[in-house]
Protein backbone atom coordinates (compact mmCIF):
# COMPACT_ATOMS: atom_id res chain seq x y z
CA UNK A 1 0.00 0.00 0.00
CA UNK A 2 1.49 3.36 -1.11
CA UNK A 3 1.01 5.21 2.63
CA UNK A 4 1.78 2.04 4.66
CA UNK A 5 5.91 2.28 4.98
CA UNK A 6 4.89 6.23 5.96
CA UNK A 7 2.92 4.71 9.02
CA UNK A 8 4.91 2.09 10.03
CA UNK A 9 8.47 2.24 12.38
CA UNK A 10 11.94 2.57 11.05
CA UNK A 11 13.32 -0.69 10.94
CA UNK A 12 16.63 -0.59 12.58
CA UNK A 13 19.40 -1.71 10.00
CA UNK A 14 19.43 -2.42 6.41
CA UNK A 15 18.35 -6.12 5.58
CA UNK A 16 19.74 -5.76 2.09
CA UNK A 17 23.14 -7.26 1.19
CA UNK A 18 23.33 -9.35 3.91
CA UNK A 19 24.94 -13.12 4.22
CA UNK A 20 22.71 -15.97 4.64
CA UNK A 21 24.32 -16.52 7.87
CA UNK A 22 24.23 -13.35 9.09
CA UNK A 23 20.09 -13.17 8.48
CA UNK A 24 19.29 -16.23 10.15
CA UNK A 25 21.52 -15.00 13.28
CA UNK A 26 19.73 -11.38 13.09
CA UNK A 27 16.39 -13.65 12.81
CA UNK A 28 17.26 -15.93 15.87
CA UNK A 29 17.88 -12.78 17.67
CA UNK A 30 14.72 -11.17 16.63
CA UNK A 31 12.72 -14.45 17.48
CA UNK A 32 14.67 -14.63 20.94
CA UNK A 33 13.70 -11.03 22.03
CA UNK A 34 10.27 -11.42 21.25
CA UNK A 35 9.55 -14.74 23.00
CA UNK A 36 11.67 -13.26 26.08
CA UNK A 37 10.13 -10.01 26.36
CA UNK A 38 6.63 -11.05 26.43
CA UNK A 39 7.56 -13.83 29.25
CA UNK A 40 9.56 -11.55 31.17
CA UNK A 41 9.41 -7.88 29.96
CA UNK A 42 11.45 -5.47 28.52
CA UNK A 43 13.76 -5.51 31.12
CA UNK A 44 15.41 -8.87 29.85
CA UNK A 45 19.24 -8.61 30.22
CA UNK A 46 21.24 -8.92 26.27
CA UNK A 47 23.50 -11.51 27.11
CA UNK A 48 20.04 -13.66 28.10
CA UNK A 49 18.87 -12.70 24.60
CA UNK A 50 21.87 -14.22 22.91
CA UNK A 51 22.00 -16.89 24.89
CA UNK A 52 18.39 -17.78 23.72
CA UNK A 53 19.66 -17.27 20.34
CA UNK A 54 22.38 -18.94 20.37
CA UNK A 55 24.40 -16.47 19.17
CA UNK A 56 27.55 -14.79 21.00
CA UNK A 57 27.62 -10.98 22.51
CA UNK A 58 29.46 -9.54 20.01
CA UNK A 59 26.73 -10.81 16.83
CA UNK A 60 23.85 -9.78 19.15
CA UNK A 61 25.93 -6.33 19.53
CA UNK A 62 27.16 -6.01 15.64
CA UNK A 63 23.65 -6.39 14.27
CA UNK A 64 21.92 -4.38 17.45
CA UNK A 65 24.36 -1.65 18.86
CA UNK A 66 22.16 -0.83 21.86
CA UNK A 67 18.66 -2.19 23.80
CA UNK A 68 16.92 0.44 22.13
CA UNK A 69 17.65 -1.17 18.33
CA UNK A 70 17.01 -4.33 19.22
CA UNK A 71 13.53 -3.64 20.98
CA UNK A 72 12.34 -1.15 18.35
CA UNK A 73 13.44 -3.64 15.46
CA UNK A 74 11.16 -6.34 17.53
CA UNK A 75 8.41 -3.94 17.36
CA UNK A 76 8.98 -2.66 14.06
CA UNK A 77 8.16 -6.36 13.07
CA UNK A 78 4.95 -6.83 15.42
CA UNK A 79 3.63 -3.83 13.99
CA UNK A 80 4.30 -4.87 10.65
CA UNK A 81 2.33 -7.73 11.07
CA UNK A 82 -0.98 -6.30 12.07
CA UNK A 83 -0.35 -3.83 9.41
CA UNK A 84 -3.20 -4.74 7.36
CA UNK A 85 -6.25 -5.70 9.31
CA UNK A 86 -8.67 -2.65 8.89
CA UNK A 87 -7.23 -2.32 5.18
CA UNK A 88 -8.01 -6.05 4.48
CA UNK A 89 -11.74 -5.40 5.95
CA UNK A 90 -12.33 -2.71 4.02
CA UNK A 91 -11.37 -4.87 0.73
CA UNK A 92 -13.42 -7.52 1.68
CA UNK A 93 -17.09 -7.74 -0.48
CA UNK A 94 -18.82 -8.53 2.81
CA UNK A 95 -18.90 -5.80 5.12
CA UNK A 96 -20.60 -7.66 7.49
CA UNK A 97 -17.39 -10.31 8.07
CA UNK A 98 -14.60 -7.45 7.59
CA UNK A 99 -16.16 -5.93 10.87
CA UNK A 100 -16.37 -9.34 12.17
CA UNK A 101 -13.05 -10.02 11.62
CA UNK A 102 -11.51 -6.71 13.00
CA UNK A 103 -13.23 -7.58 16.18
CA UNK A 104 -11.94 -11.23 16.52
CA UNK A 105 -8.37 -10.06 15.61
CA UNK A 106 -8.11 -7.09 17.41
CA UNK A 107 -9.57 -8.39 20.75
CA UNK A 108 -7.31 -11.90 20.29
CA UNK A 109 -3.95 -9.53 19.40
CA UNK A 110 -5.25 -7.92 22.97
CA UNK A 111 -5.40 -11.22 24.49
CA UNK A 112 -1.64 -11.96 23.35
CA UNK A 113 -0.01 -8.67 24.23
CA UNK A 114 -0.77 -8.53 27.73
CA UNK A 115 0.12 -4.70 27.65
CA UNK A 116 3.76 -5.42 25.79
CA UNK A 117 3.21 -3.02 23.27
CA UNK A 118 2.13 -0.07 25.89
CA UNK A 119 5.08 -0.84 27.44
CA UNK A 120 7.04 -0.25 24.27
CA UNK A 121 5.51 3.15 23.63
CA UNK A 122 6.16 3.82 26.96
CA UNK A 123 9.45 3.05 27.31
CA UNK A 124 10.34 4.66 23.11
CA UNK A 125 7.65 6.95 22.76
CA UNK A 126 9.30 8.17 19.71
CA UNK A 127 9.39 5.08 18.01
CA UNK A 128 6.10 5.31 16.18
CA UNK A 129 3.52 8.44 15.81
CA UNK A 130 0.78 7.23 18.39
CA UNK A 131 -1.29 10.14 17.77
CA UNK A 132 -1.07 9.82 13.91
CA UNK A 133 -1.72 6.18 14.19
CA UNK A 134 -5.03 6.58 16.76
CA UNK A 135 -6.77 8.95 14.38
CA UNK A 136 -6.27 6.65 11.60
CA UNK A 137 -7.48 3.51 13.54
CA UNK A 138 -11.09 5.42 14.14
CA UNK A 139 -11.87 6.67 10.68
CA UNK A 140 -10.46 3.79 9.02
CA UNK A 141 -13.32 1.30 11.74
CA UNK A 142 -15.98 4.00 11.28
CA UNK A 143 -15.88 3.58 7.53
CA UNK A 144 -16.35 0.10 8.19
CA UNK A 145 -18.94 0.78 10.81
CA UNK A 146 -21.19 2.49 8.34
CA UNK A 147 -20.47 -0.16 5.46
CA UNK A 148 -21.94 -2.68 7.54
CA UNK A 149 -24.46 -0.91 9.01
CA UNK A 150 -25.78 0.41 4.88
CA UNK A 151 -25.24 -3.60 3.87
CA UNK A 152 -28.07 -4.40 6.54
CA UNK A 153 -26.05 -6.73 8.99
CA UNK A 154 -24.88 -4.86 11.42
CA UNK A 155 -27.49 -2.73 14.12
CA UNK A 156 -28.19 0.54 13.45
CA UNK A 157 -28.01 1.38 16.68
CA UNK A 158 -23.75 0.29 16.99
CA UNK A 159 -22.22 3.13 17.97
CA UNK A 160 -18.27 4.06 17.80
CA UNK A 161 -18.51 4.19 21.66
CA UNK A 162 -19.77 0.69 21.66
CA UNK A 163 -16.15 -0.60 20.88
CA UNK A 164 -14.55 1.27 23.48
CA UNK A 165 -17.14 -0.70 25.39
CA UNK A 166 -16.04 -4.32 24.18
CA UNK A 167 -12.34 -3.50 24.10
CA UNK A 168 -12.42 -2.38 28.03
CA UNK A 169 -14.60 -5.98 28.24
CA UNK A 170 -11.86 -7.64 26.97
CA UNK A 171 -9.63 -6.12 28.80
CA UNK A 172 -10.95 -7.26 31.69
CA UNK A 173 -11.41 -10.96 30.95
CA UNK A 174 -7.51 -10.88 30.45
CA UNK A 175 -7.56 -10.90 34.52
CA UNK A 176 -6.43 -14.83 33.56
CA UNK A 177 -3.63 -16.24 32.53
CA UNK A 178 -2.03 -17.61 29.03
CA UNK A 179 -5.10 -20.18 27.54
CA UNK A 180 -7.66 -19.48 29.67
CA UNK A 181 -7.91 -15.67 28.69
CA UNK A 182 -7.44 -16.62 25.31
CA UNK A 183 -10.31 -18.65 25.41
CA UNK A 184 -11.99 -16.25 27.76
CA UNK A 185 -11.46 -12.96 25.36
CA UNK A 186 -13.14 -15.85 21.99
CA UNK A 187 -15.88 -16.65 24.01
CA UNK A 188 -16.81 -12.80 24.66
CA UNK A 189 -16.07 -11.33 21.44
CA UNK A 190 -18.59 -14.30 19.87
CA UNK A 191 -21.16 -13.36 22.23
CA UNK A 192 -20.81 -9.90 22.11
CA UNK A 193 -20.50 -10.05 17.54
CA UNK A 194 -23.87 -11.80 18.27
CA UNK A 195 -25.43 -9.06 19.90
CA UNK A 196 -24.35 -7.02 17.32
CA UNK A 197 -26.39 -8.57 13.90
CA UNK A 198 -29.14 -6.62 13.31
CA UNK A 199 -31.46 -9.33 13.38
CA UNK A 200 -30.52 -9.46 17.29
CA UNK A 201 -31.29 -5.83 17.67
CA UNK A 202 -33.53 -4.84 20.92
CA UNK A 203 -34.03 -1.71 22.07
CA UNK A 204 -30.71 -0.35 23.85
CA UNK A 205 -29.72 2.06 26.73
CA UNK A 206 -28.38 5.02 25.09
CA UNK A 207 -24.63 4.27 24.49
CA UNK A 208 -22.21 5.64 27.02
CA UNK A 209 -20.07 8.53 25.69
CA UNK A 210 -15.97 7.34 26.20
CA UNK A 211 -13.12 8.63 24.83
CA UNK A 212 -11.89 5.67 22.43
CA UNK A 213 -8.44 7.58 22.30
CA UNK A 214 -8.47 7.23 26.25
CA UNK A 215 -9.32 3.73 26.07
CA UNK A 216 -6.98 2.51 23.28
CA UNK A 217 -4.32 4.30 25.41
CA UNK A 218 -5.88 2.07 28.75
CA UNK A 219 -6.40 -1.17 27.24
CA UNK A 220 -2.68 -1.64 25.30
CA UNK A 221 -0.87 0.16 22.63
CA UNK A 222 -1.07 -3.06 20.18
CA UNK A 223 -4.96 -2.22 19.61
CA UNK A 224 -4.20 1.08 18.30
CA UNK A 225 -1.55 0.12 16.28
CA UNK A 226 -3.38 -2.96 14.69
CA UNK A 227 -6.63 -0.82 13.75
CA UNK A 228 -4.65 1.97 11.89
CA UNK A 229 -2.94 -0.57 9.54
Amino acid sequence: MSTEASRMPAVVGDMAGLRVDALQNRNRIVEAARKLFVERGLDVPMSAIARHAQVGAATLYRRFPTKESLVTEVFADQFAACASVVDDALADPDPWRGFCTVIERVCAMQALDRGLSAAFIAAFPHAINVEQEHGHAIRGFAELTRRAKEHGRLRADFSQDDLALLLMANDGVLTESGETAQAASRRLVAYLLDAFRADRAEPLPAPVPFNLLDVLDRVGSTVSVTMTT
